[in-house]
């Protein structure tokens, strides 16, 4: 009765035909943001920081990836 409802997790919404799934890595503090990248232009749309594996999971079930698909690192 009061218990808390489990929040559901958004669904991140990009066109697989313009944008990839891409991770942009810090090559001073290793820090981690998942978002998309542009084919065309090669612009950066931040989503989300990673800081551990359960946010990469998490990145992966809202943008509909699966565990078989490859996200690209680049720094």
């Amino acid at each position: 009765m009061f218990g808390r409802k489990k929040k559901e997790t958004e669904r991140i919404v990009f066109d697989p035909s313009k944008q990839y799934p891409a991770i942009r890595c810090s090559i001073c503090t290793g820090e981690q943001v998942a978002g998309f990248r542009d084919r065309a232009t090669g612009a950066f749309e931040e989503q989300m920081l990673l800081r551990d594996d359960g946010d990469l999971a998490r990145f992966r079930s809202a943008a509909g990836l699966g565990e078989d698909e490859e996200i690209v690192k680049f720094y």
